[in-house]
């Protein structure tokens, strides 16, 4: 027998904010988190803008809340904002009085597309510079993407199942939807599930340049540079984040007396099959992944109200995501909201995935779909309700959030009010 999987615990770090709140009431107030890059020196890269956590505003990131001097400098970024992330959703859900026994079946499926890249460029530099003897000890696994799960494991004594997925930017989904299998299908009983990224260094975002996706065009007015389904759009801008749900059966939640923000009932995987970056031109990919999901929650599609987009606000991949929509809903496509909120956070790479199914939970919880800020001027085909620029109001009892990313990899999602 299927058992019922529910969110009871959520957690984020983002370029809107450090926690889920801060990140909630920037999207609905249309804010925006890109800003110029002024961690490192851009000179010579074509692109100098992300999505960056702040640090240097009120209530901004402050890592010695979650995390020693001592202990910081032993992992990258991306394992801090994991951890950071995970207390808050594991905080959240009450996870933190669990039994010896229920840790021993509690999962953890962190996510990362590329790891400890911020710490492998500086170890290189250090390595040409001051040579071999000056590298850290700490080095391999403060850049290893498990070390994000495992980290956490370790931190709340959670002994079940433990590894990372990556998958690029699916990396986050398809954590989701691993845990949700384990815990639906009696592998698990709880898990903790998301994807952390860290990949705005000089490493990361002059190898993304150098592979023309990112926008360079807005370099002067970073707030307009990510822009999914605009005619001006002319690439993705990098951020940076973790976003980490809690999940366990609704028997437990009701049992626990816990909160429930949503339940999740459908996960769809595929493969493009086609190219290392680019969509199959038809979509073929994201529109099996679509299906798959709606197969798995065993739905009418009509039943979809709210989407959150994978809509990178790359010229190719935007309109793919749009014709694969409208080849899955048909007319229904039209009666949908749908936004891609990457527009308001920039792409979080691995991360991605799971911070928007936290969006996605939300937009149920508070009856409004998020907007896709910075879509002026649609482009042609793009005549679905995009919900440009503000939110809007609306019933939501069901959500489906995608992710596609390079080699073709492809996760849908599906949620439902409970």
């Amino acid at each position: 027998m299927r058992r019922r999987v529910v969110i009871t615990g959520i957690g984020a770090v983002s370029p809107l904010g450090c926690t889920v709140t801060e990140l909630w009431d920037g999207l609905v107030s249309s804010k925006c988190g890109v800003r110029v890059i002024d961690t490192f020196d851009t000179s010579g890269i074509t692109a100098k803008i992300a999505g960056m956590i702040p640090v240097d505003v009120k209530n901004g990131f402050n890592p010695d809340v979650y995390l020693t001097p001592g202990e910081q400098r032993k992992i990258d970024k991306f394992i801090i904002y994991a951890i950071a992330a995970a207390d808050q959703a594991i905080r959240d859900s009450g996870f933190f009085s669990l039994t010896d026994e229920e840790r021993s079946r509690t999962s953890v499926f962190i996510g990362s597309g590329i790891g400890g890249v911020s710490r492998l460029y500086d170890t290189s530099v250090t390595l040409f510079s001051e040579g071999a003897r000056r590298v850290s000890p700490f080095f391999i696994p403060s850049v290893l993407c498990n070390l994000a799960s495992g980290h956490v494991a370790i931190r709340h004594r959670l002994t079940g199942c433990n590894f990372s997925i990556v998958s690029a930017c699916s990396s986050g989904t398809h954590s989701i939807g691993e845990g949700f299998k384990s815990i639906r299908d009696g592998y698990s009983d709880f898990a903790v599930v998301g994807g952390a990224e860290s990949a705005v260094c000089k490493l990361g975002i002059a190898g993304f340049a150098a592979a023309k996706a990112l926008s360079t065009k807005f370099n002067d007015s970073p707030e307009k540079a990510s822009r999914p389904w605009d005619r001006d759009r002319d690439g993705f801008v990098v951020g940076e984040g973790a976003g980490i749900l809690a999940l366990e059966t609704l028997d437990s939640a009701k049992s626990r007396g816990a909160k429930i923000y949503g339940e999740i009932v459908g996960y769809g995987a595929s493969c493009d099959a086609f190219h290392i970056t680019a969509p199959h031109h038809e979509g073929s990919g994201a529109t099996m992944a679509m299906e798959n999901a709606i197969s798995d929650a065993q739905i009418p599609k009509d039943k979809i109200d709210y989407l959150n987009a994978h809509g990178t606000s790359t010229p190719a991949g935007d309109i793919v995501e749009i014709e694969a929509i409208k080849r899955v809903f048909g007319d229904h496509a039209y009666q949908i909201n749908i936004s891609s909120t990457k527009s308001a956070i920039g792409h979080l790479l691995g991360a991605a995935g799971a911070v928007e199914a936290i969006i996605s939970v939300l937009a149920m919880l508070y009856k409004v779909a998020p907007p896709t800020i910075n879509l002026d001027k649609p482009d042609d085909g793009c005549d679905l309700n995009l919900t440009p620029n503000h939110p809007q109001d609306r019933k939501i009892d069901y959500v489906m959030s995608n992710s596609f990313g390079f080699g073709g990899t492809n996760g849908c999602l599906i949620f439902k009010k409970v």
